[in-house]
Order: C-alpha cells, then structure tokens, then sequence
C-alpha cells in the first residue's frame, strides 16, 4: 500500500484484537493485489431496536488505480455481526472478491461494459445518500453514493439509465459500482460548462 491502513474505531472504544485482525487482513489484501493505493476500515457499534446486545458494521474503502472499492457489511438477523471479529472477517472477503474481479477486468479476462447490465434509477435518496435501481426484469437493486462512479451521485434523476455491478449482500441484492449511460451525464458537464 502507498498510503498507510487507517483504522477507525466508531461509537466504540479501540480494541487491540480487532486492530489486530484488520492489520492481518489487510496485509493479506495487499499481497493479494500489489495495485492497492490506500484501505481505510471503519468499525462502527450499532443499536439494534427491539434487539438484546451490540451489532457491528465494517466498511472498508480501497484505492486502486481508476477505481475506489467499497464493502459496507451491515447487520442482517439477530445473529449476524454480533461478532466483531466476525464482522471484520465477512468484510474482508468481500473487499477480496471485489479486488478478484477488479484484477480480472484490468487483465481483460472478464468483458466490462458487455457485462454490466442496463437498469434505471427507479427511487433516489440524496439526503441520505442512497438509492435504489429498478432492472428491466423488475427487481430492485439497492446502491451507495460511494457506488456510483466519477461522483456522479448528484446527477442522478429518476428514471435515468445506468449501467451497474451487483453482488449479493446480507440484505439483498446491491450495487457494488453504478455508471450513468449514454450522454446524459455529458450533457450535464456540458451545461454545468455553460
């Protein structure tokens, strides 16, 4: 890594066998991939409503070259990430499987564009930071703002097509990268120009 692993510890105190096991982990993402620039790991404690004990999330956020990877693991049921061990483990595969991916695309072993399916913005959150992808079969997808690509969050409308890749997370589907199609986003640089 360029950059130094930065751990951040929220509404929780820091514990030295959670930094631990990050630390472990990370080196192996870096051995793993020789591209990544920078990983931040934030670990949260979360308060369950109507649930008895601590619930943790793990976001993780990876630089590599021409992308920024981003696994935020979130408690599912009752049992899930009551472990904060177990939290960091789930987020550290995951973040494995996106750099698996990410190296095969810059290989050209896996078709970027022919491969990522065709959806349109179907509800939009911007406050908080989130949306939600309708495909042409009717599912709905579930996105970040860290998902979207060139920061292009705010440009986002309802009713927009955008190209995306999914994976399935704890709660469903999600988008791991969303990428607005066709002119629209040049359209609006170009009018943002004007």
């Amino acid at each position: 890594m360029v950059i130094p692993l930065q751990i951040t510890f929220k509404d929780l105190p820091p514990d030295p066998k959670v930094e631990e096991k990050i630390r472990d982990a990370a080196n192996k993402l870096d051995r793993f991939s020789n591209e990544i620039m920078s990983c931040r790991a934030v670990v949260s404690a979360i308060q369950m409503r109507q649930r008895k004990g601590q619930h943790y999330r793990v976001r993780l956020d990876v630089s590599v070259p021409g992308k920024e990877l981003v696994v935020n693991r979130e408690p599912g049921d009752a049992t899930t990430h009551t472990d904060i061990l177990v939290a960091v483990r789930d987020a550290f595969t995951a973040m494995e499987r996106m750099l698996r991916d990410y190296t095969q695309q810059r290989r050209g072993e896996v078709k970027h564009d022919t491969a990522a399916p065709h959806a349109r913005i179907a509800r939009i959150f911007p406050d908080e930071g989130y949306g939600f992808i309708e495909t042409f079969d009717g599912r709905e997808v579930y996105f970040h703002r860290n998902s979207v690509l060139n920061s292009a969050f705010p440009k986002l409308k309802t009713g927009m097509e955008v190209r995306f890749v999914e994976e399935q997370g704890e709660k469903g589907a999600q988008a791991t990268t969303v990428d607005i199609v066709g002119t629209e986003s040049r359209h609006d640089d170009r009018t943002n120009r004007a």
